[in-house]
């Protein structure tokens, strides 16, 4: 019988320096293809649960015009821009629509946006106003404004505004966004513009949207990677900060306020187009809520003549973007 000994050693074989720069280097390409297949994935879903939010919103706002008979107002003035105090608006008002009553309770009615009364309402993080995409409304962090009665207090960060109309581009220049919307025809309003009632300009019926309500934008998502104070606030009722007016020019839907601004400055104007921008985080578009309470998902190379069109609802224009 043999000892274990005397059998012949085997010698086990080792990966070279080669062989193992091989496997890194085939290991490193496989990660490199899964992580925009990662990504990819994680962005489909938050472009879906981002069109859910938007269509939990529009379903709010058509439960509030069951309710009291109008959509919510865009926001609510008492004076031209720029000084003037807001009250509520749109986003405060369909709280009780998307289960957050016990925060809409709290918002003191009688008092402004900007008094201490409504500092509560104001910080609250809402995360059906906020898209998953949105990098800058993650977090929750608290910031200001950059203008207005606000712009000392902080406002909780939003990725939605009301679409409150269309923007003229010649003189006399207006928004439907304040009081200065009074200047422009009444045919480029939207269905969420902002209310001043002495002036004549109230909450607004299913019935007046008579270019039909599956043509007529009701909110859109906007978002910005730099210039933070220039975001959507959700609870800021002062001009554009939580509504905006379609404006006609191709650089206004953009996610880069910065960038925004330097092709406004490039075409002579200012940054007040820019202040009502529309851009989101998703790849080749945003998602809007339109007023028959479907959601659409809008490509970024779309004509913005038709895109300002579809943001009033009597202008006679009828447009549908698929």
């Amino acid at each position: 019988m043999q000892s274990r000994s005397s059998f012949p050693f085997r010698r086990r074989d080792a990966f070279t320096l080669i062989e193992l720069l091989v496997v890194i280097a085939i290991i490193a390409v496989l990660i490199g293809l899964l992580v925009p297949a990662v990504q990819k994935v994680r962005e489909a879903a938050n472009r879906m649960q981002c069109a859910n939010n938007l269509k939990q919103i529009g379903l709010a706002c058509q439960s509030h015009h069951d309710s009291k008979g109008t959509f919510p107002p865009g926001g609510i003035t008492e004076g031209y821009c720029c000084a003037t105090q807001s009250k509520t608006n749109w986003a405060i008002e369909i709280l009780p629509f998307i289960e957050m009553d016990s925060i809409y309770k709290r918002y003191d009615q009688n008092s402004f946006n900007e008094a201490a009364a409504n500092q509560f309402v104001r910080e609250q993080p809402i995360k059906t106003y906020t898209c998953p995409s949105d990098a800058s409304a993650g977090g929750n962090i608290l910031t200001r404004p950059a203008s207005g009665p606000g712009s000392g207090l902080n406002y909780m960060p939003g990725s939605y505004r009301a679409v409150s109309g269309r923007a003229n581009i010649t003189a006399p220049l207006g928004w439907w966004d304040n009081g200065e919307g009074l200047a422009l025809p009444a045919t480029y309003k939207g269905a969420m513009h902002t209310v001043w009632a002495a002036q004549g300009l109230i909450p607004e019926r299913m019935s007046n949207i008579i270019d039909g309500t599956s043509n007529t934008l009701l909110v859109g998502e906007y978002q910005t990677k730099n210039t933070t104070n220039r975001r959507t606030f959700w609870a800021y009722a002062y001009t554009s900060y939580a509504s905006s007016s379609v404006h006609p020019a191709s650089h206004t839907y953009l996610n880069d306020f910065a960038r925004c601004v330097a092709i406004s400055a490039q075409q002579g104007l200012d940054n007040r187009p820019c202040r009502r921008a529309f851009g989101s985080f998703h790849s080749g578009g945003s998602n809007w809520a339109v007023c028959d309470g479907s959601v659409r998902f809008i490509p970024d190379t779309v004509d913005m003549n038709m895109l300002s069109n579809m943001a009033t609802m009597s202008g006679g224009e009828v447009v549908n973007i698929n």
